[in-house]
């Protein structure tokens, strides 16, 4: 036993290194829009579709996996490897320029892979960690942050190079990723063994009320989060036409920078949460990122440095506390059905993001443009603050963090 809990940071570096490549495949399209709009003849609601897609499969994957109880009937280092392998070869697809239909259906697919990939990975981390949990999920849940701004990052030193450098590059990474876990993937010693196929569980996660809370401050959390990330570089290239100089000196890399820069802020809710208390940590985390969600329009015509500390504060908030609502589920869900819970909480907090996905650029034509679109996302966090302030009153928030609530 000692020797197994002396790997467990070797175990998640590996689990967080898969996750980053996994998760490239995400925004793959996304980063590249603006080229596919050009050379696909396409308008604004049907590139949207190429990020909104990925939504959907994610959530189709999410919660079809989590009725079978795939999650926890296959092992996670087999699902995980085996589905990042696949979410590769449907992004690999787009290098065919198949038309949007097809190119939606290869988008959707993708998502439906990474349902394999990041609720298993997360039961996986659970295996190794019976303690300080919350930091090794806010490890896991920056690798995801990380992995879904890398395509930002890609364009940006791409600048100048056929699109399909991104789609390429994102492809090699999950598949990488894939093989990583297929030959050094373990699981640790505290697995939550093989459960039997009960589609009941899917359901008794949503009744039991402290899974419930945990849950709804999830929902907030991810009404605000994938809206912001989907849509930060069409608010960065509005601003960008007015303001010069440009913080990080283009729209593609303010983009990569303000996602990127989750991972301080899922280092530090993981570090606080075990500190001072899942419910207290996300709380906060979302008070924070509601305020910027509004600020951030009164900081659109700059200063160029206002506008880029305001965005970094927003990115490091708005996904810190990520990691936290996962935790508190495999505390408080059922240990046999942990990753069942897991699947169903993302599931349905991934269909969110869908509507919030689609709904901003429409908002955005509804307010004038782009600089007071976020306005939207507000009441997201506003919901899920006080979803959580109400589960740290339960008796059963005592099984969070040790006590600390």
């Amino acid at each position: 036993m000692t020797v197994e809990l002396g790997n467990r940071w070797a175990a998640l570096a590996l689990i967080c290194f898969g996750v980053v490549g996994g998760m490239t495949t995400w925004f793959s399209a996304t980063a590249i829009v603006p080229e596919l709009i050009e050379a696909w003849a396409l308008d604004a609601g049907q590139a949207g579709w190429l990020t909104n897609a990925v939504q959907l499969g994610f959530v189709v994957g999410a919660l079809g996996s989590s009725l079978l109880n795939v999650p926890d009937l296959v092992r996670p280092v087999r699902l995980v490897a085996v589905s990042s392998c696949a979410a590769a070869l449907a992004n690999l697809s787009l290098l065919a320029e198949p038309g949007l239909g097809p190119a939606i259906a290869a988008r959707f697919l993708t998502g439906v892979f990474l349902a394999g990939v990041y609720p298993p990975a997360m039961k996986l981390m659970a295996t190794w960690f019976a303690t300080g949990r919350g930091l090794a999920l806010g490890f896991l849940v920056a690798a995801l942050t990380l992995g879904s701004s890398v395509p930002h990052l890609f364009r940006a030193l791409t600048a100048g190079y056929a699109w399909q450098s991104v789609v390429l590059w994102t492809s090699m990474a999950a598949g990488l990723s894939g093989l990583a876990f297929a030959v050094f993937g373990r699981e640790g010693p505290y697995a939550f063994g093989t459960a039997s196929f009960d589609p009941r569980q899917a359901l008794a996660a949503l009744r039991s009320r402290p899974v419930f809370l945990a849950n709804l401050g999830y929902f907030g959390h991810m009404w605000e989060l994938y809206g912001m990330w989907a849509w930060i570089l069409a608010f960065a290239a509005a601003a960008e036409a007015g303001l010069m100089p440009f913080p990080f000196g283009s729209a593609s890399m303010l983009s990569f920078v303000v996602v990127a820069s989750g991972v301080v802020g899922c280092l530090l809710g993981g570090w606080l949460s075990d500190r001072i208390g899942r419910c207290r940590t996300t709380a906060g985390f979302m008070i924070v990122s509601g305020a910027c969600a509004v600020a951030v329009g009164f900081a659109f015509d700059g200063p160029g440095w206002v506008l880029g500390a305001l965005a970094v504060l927003w990115g490091m908030s708005v996904i810190g506390d990520s990691a936290q609502f996962s935790a508190a589920v495999t505390e408080l869900a059922d240990r046999s059905f942990v990753g069942t819970a897991l699947a169903l909480q993302t599931g349905i907090g991934f269909a969110l993001t869908a509507v919030a996905i689609w709904a901003l650029p429409r908002f955005a034509g509804l307010v004038g443009g782009w600089q007071w679109a976020f306005l939207l996302l507000a009441p997201g966090p506003a919901l899920g603050a006080v979803a959580m302030l109400a589960l740290r009153r339960l008796p059963e928030a005592e099984a969070l963090a040790g006590g600390r609530r």
